[in-house]
């Protein structure tokens, strides 16, 4: 796939999408200047230099309401670069990022929170010790009376915690508990629900499947789907392809800072995902290593089997 067709892919529809019809989302959602639908958020060409350092560079991708974006890579691909400037944290040097098909260069986090953006971090932002309904609404508090006779609606909150998580089809018996007893799984998905809460068009999560076991990976990647079908823009961060495929709707590699590929879920199998990830000049770099080294034969006989199969199922 050339660029050109790369970016009609990114541009048009996904084969396998929700149930919810991405043009009845957008239908008043178009360009200031054109009235055309826009994406929800498109880089394209975005890079970002450290100095000298590299650490993003002609990084384009889209992302649309009701649509899972994968960005897939290895440590140092430039994942974390990529958040950051989406999340407000940085500023890029190169290309242009748009919100709504208006150019933006964000200068902080509640800046972005105020565009609609929501970044979820894989080491969460909670107080173990507090009461699940206390960290759903830590620093927006629901306050009732005025003055010195202003306090905490402790009702309303505890309320609304509790809707908002069955909404999402989380089933916790009580929102009083700790959160800090919660599984891994659950805490990222009571973050999850908090940002839908609070207006988020588009949710960042940050390799929210790192630190889990397969069954709560799992119970992860539903309220992924969950978030993604109650029409929020998802940006999937991760560098595991079985878990971004069964969820994603497009998917962007990213290596050393640049993109290696960028394909609608039409476009790829899971097999050829992998190969993308798995690297096969790298392997085959480490077999010639081995062979030189004489020993570990079989080892350099296996990488060059994986090599092979590597090569015949990178999409051409």
């Amino acid at each position: 796939m050339n660029s050109n067709e790369t970016a009609k892919h990114a541009a048009g529809p996904t084969g396998t999408g929700p149930t919810i019809d991405q043009e009845t989302l957008l239908q008043n959602e178009t360009d200031p200047l054109t009235h055309t639908p826009v994406h929800l958020m498109e880089l394209e060409g975005v890079g970002k230099h450290y100095g000298n350092i590299i650490a993003l560079t002609e990084v384009t991708m889209a992302v649309d309401m009701g649509r899972v974006t994968c960005v897939l890579g290895d440590n140092g691909a430039g994942k974390s670069t990529l958040i950051k400037i989406i999340a407000g944290l940085h500023q890029h040097d190169e290309g242009t990022f748009k919100i709504m098909g208006q150019e933006r260069k964000l200068t902080s986090p509640r800046e972005a929170l105020d565009s609609g953006i929501a970044a979820v971090y894989q080491d969460l932002a909670v107080v173990g010790l507090m009461p699940i309904w206390r960290n759903f609404f830590l620093g927006s508090e629901i306050t009732t009376g005025r003055g010195p006779f202003r306090r905490l609606d402790v009702k309303a909150m505890k309320e609304i915690t509790k809707n908002e998580l069955a909404d999402m089809g989380i089933d916790l018996r009580d929102v009083e508990q700790p959160i800090g007893q919660l599984s891994g799984g659950e805490r990222q998905c009571v973050a999850i629900a908090r940002a839908v809460h609070f207006g988020a068009k588009a949710l960042i999560l940050d390799e929210p499947t790192a630190a889990l076991g397969v069954k709560q990976s799992g119970v992860v990647l539903r309220y992924i789907l969950q978030a993604r079908d109650r029409g929020l823009g998802v940006i999937f961060i991760t560098h595991n392809p079985h878990h971004a495929f069964p969820v994603g709707d497009r998917f962007l590699l990213l290596k050393r800072g640049k993109s290696i590929g960028y394909y609608d879920k039409k476009d790829i199998t899971l097999d050829e995902l992998t190969a993308q990830m798995a690297g096969g000049a790298e392997l085959a770099e480490l077999a010639h290593e081995l062979e030189a080294l004489g020993s570990h034969g079989d080892l350099a006989q296996e990488l060059e089997a994986e090599v092979a199969e590597t090569a015949g199922q990178l999409p051409h």
